[in-house]
């Protein structure tokens, strides 16, 4: 654990000041389009389908959201607090608002440069990374680091909360958790694409409106509590609290590093699902997956964060010492929340948080594997066979391996296996950077000229977007990764 813990912050310390620079980057590239296209945002989410090989850009919006908000925004928030106290809720927010601007990047390039696998709409990071940097050597090595990432090692973090959280609400013991958990993923993921999208479909609407629902009840019920809070979290930001007012550091630290890890803004994590959404311009689409940024970080972690602090739900630990102590004996995390409910509903927290985590992270597991799978799509140019089987079952063992070890070493693998990718990709798509500000320039351009617009990459002088230049051709069962031609 002692040489995990010292991987992870050479990783992450530096990384979260380079996420928030990329985000920004982004935001003065695209001339902070989060903000300013926010009524197209709106509408494209509930646009049809551009053609019937690839999905709505709403279902792209679930499934990616499936992925995002998991257990990083109950569990996450809480570990956030504990480290960088109140102020790191504020950083959070910040990270969402600027990183929504690299979300958008990604997804514009996995637009441009996806690809059509045995009658699907495919695209990610390594589809980007080959025909848009022409790295493919890069390209195969990212594809099989996000292959086991998300096949055989992710989903150890979600299920190891679920069993952890089971335990605490019903008793229930963690091998039994890892038996349930494991053949109910297996019969979502061997439906296939269409099963995962439509468990996304039904499950994270009702588990996101549920949750936001229970914040307002407890905001309600400490309102009294409402400005108080604000000016803690403020305070607590900028170094200028009397308790927190040394870790204005850690507060950005934590702050970054959670809101990194739930929403995975920059990460990649994103763009296989956005891909997969049928649009006529990349814009369209990298419009929708900024806005799941807020969706996630703004509403969703925030609405965790305000339930800890307003009911003064939490501990604070700094170099070892402690800074804060409201649960004495707690472990920071799932508990937070848990304890925040119970102060408000008595005795119903564990139950409620339980719940309200199983739906969390399952959507997050299932979309995983619509990631891996993805990869192996790219490395094979095809899906299904034996190495799609190898993948299930790979996917179902984590799932099991995860809920039975130590919650410590699976959040900090999983925080390492997310700063290296998250290093990897922002790098990428900043060598990418001018064909997002031309894609981005183009849909301007169509937008002001009162157009519905549409992309076409060759007078934009864009090479390797074969799908836009022959969006017509016949599905593949096999990428030509040579000559970058779909056949």
């Amino acid at each position: 654990m002692n040489l995990l813990s010292t991987i992870n912050d050479w990783i992450w310390n530096p990384m979260a000041y380079f996420a928030l620079a990329v985000g920004l980057f982004f935001t003065l590239l695209t001339g902070a389009v989060q903000f300013r296209r926010l009524p197209d945002m709106l509408r494209q989410i509930m646009a049809k389908p551009h053609d019937d090989d690839g999905v709505a850009p709403l279902q792209a919006l679930l499934l990616t959201l499936a992925s995002r908000v998991g257990v990083g925004n109950i569990a996450g928030v809480g570990t956030a607090i504990a480290a960088g106290g109140p102020g790191a809720l504020f950083w959070m927010v910040v990270v969402a608002l600027v990183g929504s601007a690299s979300s958008f990047a990604e997804t514009v390039l996995s637009q441009v440069y996806k690809r059509r696998i045995d009658g699907e709409h495919r695209g990610g990071v390594p589809f980007y990374v080959e025909f848009g940097l022409k790295l493919k050597w890069l390209a195969v090595i990212l594809a099989v680091a996000y292959m086991v990432c998300y096949g055989f090692v992710f989903s150890g973090v979600q299920s190891n909360n679920i069993a952890s959280s089971m335990d605490v609400a019903f008793g229930m013991p963690t091998w039994l958790s890892a038996i349930l958990l494991t053949g109910l993923l297996g019969f979502t993921i061997i439906g296939g694409t269409q099963r995962i999208i439509r468990a996304a479909q039904l499950m994270v609407p009702i588990m996101a409106a549920c949750y936001i629902i229970f914040t307002v009840i407890i905001i309600a019920l400490n309102i009294d509590q409402v400005l108080p809070t604000i000016e803690l979290v403020l305070a607590s930001a900028f170094g200028r609290d009397q308790i927190f007012g040394g870790m204005a550091g850690a507060a950005i630290a934590w702050g970054v590093r959670r809101a990194v890890f739930s929403n995975v803004a920059g990460v990649g994590e994103g763009t296989f699902g956005s891909a997969a959404a049928s649009t006529s311009h990349p814009a369209k689409q990298g419009l929708v997956q900024a806005l799941s940024i807020f969706i996630d970080t703004v509403i969703v972690c925030q609405a965790t964060g305000i339930m800890i602090i307003i009911t003064g739900s939490y501990n604070v630990v700094q170099n070892g010492e402690t800074v804060a102590e409201n649960l004495p004996g707690v472990e920071a995390g799932v508990a937070y929340t848990q304890s925040a409910i119970d102060s408000a509903i008595g005795g119903f927290g564990p139950v409620f948080v339980a719940i309200a985590l199983f739906f969390f992270a399952f959507t997050t597991m299932i979309a995983f594997y619509y990631i891996a799978e993805t990869n192996l799509g790219y490395l094979r140019g095809t899906t299904g066979g034996w190495p799609s089987w190898v993948l299930k079952i790979g996917a179902m063992g984590i799932t099991a391996f995860g809920a039975l070890v130590s919650a410590d070493a699976m959040w900090m693998i999983g925080d390492i296996g997310y700063g290296l990718l998250g290093w990897a990709n922002m790098i990428v798509i900043l060598a990418l950077s001018p064909i997002v500000y031309k894609v981005i320039k183009d849909y301007d351009r169509q937008r002001e000229q009162g157009e519905d617009p549409q992309f076409d990459p060759e007078p934009l002088g864009i090479q390797g977007a074969d799908f836009w230049t022959a969006p017509a051709a016949p599905s593949t069962s096999r990428l030509d990764h040579d000559d970058t031609t779909t056949r």
